[in-house]
């Protein structure tokens, strides 16, 4: 039996708003939500519905009978089929007001906590070319375009080096550009592509695990400094030398050129062996009067300049004076404590990743910083009475958790250890929300402030200065 069609369409409907995910939002005129993915607030549109849920459609604007006054035009040939910078439609000042909304939204709904008003959204001075890093992949089956499969030509070069379609994990949309990261990003993935394929190097498939050349990872510093490293599938040391070579002479200026043989079926890093075949097998990044020594695994905040005003309010809101004793959870590389360190008396940094905490090490050393301890182990393990017992009570503290959010555990443990300051930064306004609804009745909120991390996408960081109730 033939599946009913539950598609329908919808004349000139109104695009209200922004949510979730960067989803524009209408609704039909019976009032269900409609969750559009190529849409601004402001637009009417023809709305062809793709999927039904229980409670709202999911749908694709086919036809625009007005353009919103929010809209701009998109600066990259690939906007819409790359999900990279979904917002590129939206005007600047546009994609913060919405930015602004969902930390408050998220706060109210799902925290029920009462604050002060949100300070300003801070804005990043660069819109395009502000990440550090950038990761591709290589596919022998790319992505293609619906005109390529109209024709029915056959396709000369199906190799792919670029992002992966949202939602599809075997396909690669092969970058022409890219305007996320500075130069020389495009030019070394481009040339990379074109030497790999004319000299018949096999891009990997990731469906029968065939092919050599897997992924491409390339940080970029704010000191001028370029780390690239290619991930192979296999051993070949012919074809990688014949790479490698060529990427080292055509870009003299990569300080660390490296490489990983990786066997595996997936393309993490992290329990990988990384070979320096050239340079360094690490940047430097700087902030201030500090340096931090990036490596292939390390973390570090994606937009460096970004995150100089990230950590700015982080230390404004610790309001530290020189006599506090500093928890910073989550410290990964330690930069946040670091940063902090000049207006403590110590800091204690709480990571799980050993080789994370290894770097936090080494660079409080460089920068010459000798009142910051790094301890290792899972936050819900470590943080507990004997931390306390073995360091005090931590005056501030300062956790910067994942994306989804601290632990009901790490929780309990911060309020039974009753700080006076916490200061709560947050990639995830939603799960920042859940956390602090648990602290609410022992913390009141003094200060919220969002700071955009991420031009043309939805992601927005959140800092918020929490104080003990008076009892």
């Amino acid at each position: 039996m033939r599946k009913k069609n539950t598609r329908q369409l919808f004349e000139k409907i109104d695009v209200l708003d922004a949510g979730a995910k960067g989803m524009a939002v209408a609704k039909t005129p019976d009032g269900r939500i409609i969750f559009l993915n190529n849409a601004v607030p402001g637009d009417v549109v023809t709305v062809q519905t793709t999927k039904k849920r229980k409670a709202y459609f999911e749908g694709v604007a086919t036809h625009f009978h007005k353009l919103s006054p929010r809209r701009t035009e998109p600066k990259c040939k690939h906007f819409e089929v790359c999900g990279g910078c979904k917002w590129q439609h939206m005007n600047y000042e546009s994609q913060l007001f919405y930015k602004q909304r969902e930390v408050e939204n998220n706060l109210r709904r799902i925290g029920h906590l009462d604050f002060p008003e949100i300070l300003p959204i801070l804005g990043s001075e660069k819109q395009f070319f502000y990440r550090n890093k950038m990761e591709f992949s290589f596919s022998d089956s790319r992505w293609l375009y619906p005109h390529e499969l109209r024709d029915q030509a056959p396709i000369k070069d199906k190799n792919a080096l670029g992002l992966h379609i949202p939602g599809m994990w075997d396909k690669v949309l092969d970058l022409e550009e890219c305007h996320l990261q500075p130069d020389p990003s495009n030019a070394i993935r481009l040339e990379i592509r074109r030497f790999a394929t004319e000299n018949e190097l096999t891009f990997f498939n990731p469906r029968t695990q065939e092919g050599l050349l897997r992924t491409l990872m390339i940080r970029t510093s704010s000191t001028g400094e370029v780390m690239v490293l290619i991930q192979f599938a296999r051993e070949d040391g012919k074809s990688r030398s014949l790479l490698l070579d060529h990427i080292a002479q055509a870009f003299p200026e990569i300080t660390s050129l490296l490489y990983v043989i990786n066997t595996k079926k997936n393309d993490t890093l992290y329990d990988q062996e990384i070979h320096c075949y050239k340079g360094r097998d690490h940047i430097w990044e700087a902030m201030e009067d500090l340096t931090f020594r990036i490596d292939a695994k390390s973390f570090y905040q994606t937009n460096s300049e970004q995150a100089h005003s990230l950590y700015k309010v982080v230390r404004d809101f610790a309001g530290l004076t020189g006599g506090e004793l500093v928890y910073d959870l989550y410290t990964g590389t330690g930069t946040i404590a670091q940063f902090v360190s000049g207006k403590a008396r110590k800091v204690i940094g709480i990571e799980i990743v050993p080789e994370a905490v290894a770097a936090a090490r080494i660079n409080a050393e460089n920068n010459g910083i000798h009142n910051t301890e790094f301890v290792t182990g899972d936050m819900k393990k470590v943080l507990d009475p004997s931390i306390v017992r073995e360091h005090g009570v931590p005056d501030v503290l300062i956790t910067d958790p994942p994306r989804e959010g601290m632990h009901k555990e790490v929780v309990d443990q911060i309020l039974a250890m009753s700080p006076e300051k916490i200061v709560y930064v947050s990639c995830n306004s939603a799960t920042q929300a859940r956390d602090l609804g648990l602290m609410k009745e022992q913390y009141e909120i003094l200060k919220v402030q969002p700071v955009d991390m991420f031009p043309q996408t939805h992601h927005v960081e959140n800092v918020v200065l929490l104080k003990k109730r008076i009892a």
